[in-house]
């Protein structure tokens, strides 16, 4: 648990004083002496439902860790990802572009594969490659899947450091796996031959997934004492809340929620991890820290899958479940705690924001699709962002302007239904109605002409680049 010892920042709170008295007005600075530059902490949880923490609104699922994170900062309750899946959203964190842009989509694979000879680009540039420019140190711990090859690796993307695995947990099955008491609700970490890397090299085979989470945790504080007198960006993505789950023997049965509950409040524990060691070394006040997830739950697993809450379906699909992610912001002085932001924002959105705070620039040779939300979260103004776009592989599939949202094609859940395609197109007021029940497109005829004429003025400005999902791994 997030647990700490009475401070004077405590105290301040029993007055009604916020985190801001502990900092000199309009000084964006650390107790640590002559450091000006933020640091940024992203934590990524793979399948975790818009509906899956304490803050959020889970009944039986104890995440304290980051309630405590929403209560000294704020929840943003309309925070997309930027895929439904987790390659093309993890390249949409990592670039600040729509994967569509970089090849980094297909129609024939949802995602990179062991087999995949594709990857993020070179010519792409990460937050980690930009923030390197800035003089930062950069971490990346946890799931990567932008491509397990060597030109692929966070190593070869501007990242010093990398401890994970480089794709999806419940890849590599072992041979024959069927015959030797598979399970994927009871699992055992040995039928999945995914390595674990330090930097460029396997370091174990299979990767111990009973402790991966811990360990997680554990690199974390690290890499944040090893960095404490210089800027730092720690990219943590946990590879879980994605079946098949493990939980170390301290969390495992421990959570009404049953193993789904035991993987997510041991994730949490590793936020609590994270945010003491950033009070514990002086470097909360300069430090952005997000929380959020890669996309919807993967419900065709039942309980062994998580829950968008009131939002409809999960995982795959482009209505909001798919997308919408649960996200906490945290910075103390800056982002006034127990904010709830009810504006639209996106993962794309993150890239922008870290080159404003670390006082870099946008690059101006590529289209960008994210919006600085630095105003946004700091209550100085509203959100840029006005429109997103829902994209299922290289298919544009919905779009929302404001609080309308329109789906030209539906598919429901992750596999079995065919992809639906709606003439005219489906209309909803996801303001009034999140969870999309009430279909509205025959009282707003003009808002729907609106959105199609957006749809074209954003289809110009997309090029076709071939897709890096699709190509296959070179045998020796």
């Amino acid at each position: 648990m997030y647990n700490r010892q009475f401070s004077r920042r405590d105290f301040l709170k029993t007055l009604g004083l916020g985190a801001a008295a502990l900092t000199v007005p309009g000084a964006l600075v650390t107790k640590a002496a002559g450091k000006t530059k933020p640091n940024f902490v992203i934590i990524f949880a793979d399948d975790l439902g818009f509906g899956d923490l304490g803050c959020f609104g889970h009944p039986t699922i104890r995440t304290p860790n980051l309630d405590r994170m929403a209560a000294e900062g704020a929840k943003m309750t309309q925070f997309y990802a930027a895929a439904c899946v987790c390659t093309p959203s993890r390249a949409g964190l990592m670039t600040g572009r729509l994967p569509i842009r970089n090849g980094m989509c297909s129609d024939k694979r949802a995602v990179l594969f062991p087999d995949s000879g594709g990857g993020l680009l070179q010519s792409e540039i990460t937050i980690a490659r930009m923030l390197k420019k800035q003089g930062y140190a950069t971490g990346c711990i946890g799931k990567w899947h932008l491509g397990h090859l060597p030109p692929f690796l966070p190593t070869s993307h501007g990242f010093d450091s990398y401890f994970g695995i480089p794709y999806s947990n419940d890849m590599d099955k072992i041979k024959d796996f069927r015959k030797k008491g598979f399970s994927m609700f009871q699992p055992k970490y040995e039928h999945y031959n995914v390595p674990l890397m330090r930097d460029e090299k396997i370091i174990e085979q299979p990767a111990d997934q009973n402790t991966i989470t811990k360990r997680y945790g554990e690199e974390a504080v690290k890499f944040i004492k090893k960095n404490k007198d210089n800027p730092f960006f720690l990219y943590l993505a946990h590879n879980l809340p994605h079946v098949p789950l493990f939980a170390s023997k301290k969390f495992l049965d421990t959570s009404l929620r049953g193993l789904y509950g035991d993987v997510v409040e041991e994730i949490d524990y590793t936020v609590g991890q994270v945010l003491d060691t950033l009070q514990q070394q002086g470097l909360a006040e300069n430090t952005l820290v997000l929380f959020t997830s890669d996309n919807g739950p993967w419900l065709t697993f039942k309980d062994h899958g998580g829950s968008a809450g009131l939002l409809r379906d999960g995982k795959g699909s482009t209505w909001e479940g798919g997308m919408r992610e649960p996200t906490v912001a945290w910075r103390p002085g800056t982002i006034e705690s127990g904010r709830v932001i009810n504006e639209m924002a996106s993962t794309l959105d993150v890239f922008p924001t870290i080159v404003e705070l670390a006082g870099a620039k946008m690059p101006t040779d590529r289209t960008y699709d994210g919006y600085s939300m630095v105003d946004l979260l700091s209550g100085k103004g509203k959100t840029k962002r006005n429109t997103m776009y829902f994209y299922r592989g290289t298919q544009l599939r919905a779009i929302r302007k404001g609080p309308w949202k329109m789906h030209l094609y539906t598919k429901t859940e992750y596999v079995g239904q065919k992809v639906r395609k709606h003439d005219p197109p489906l209309l909803y007021n996801v303001e009034h109605d999140p969870s999309e029940k009430y279909e509205i497109g025959k009282n707003h005829p003009e808002v729907i002409e609106n959105l199609q004429k957006e749809i074209v003025k954003h289809q110009e400005t997309i090029k076709p680049v071939p897709s890096q999902l699709e190509i296959p791994l070179k045998k020796d």
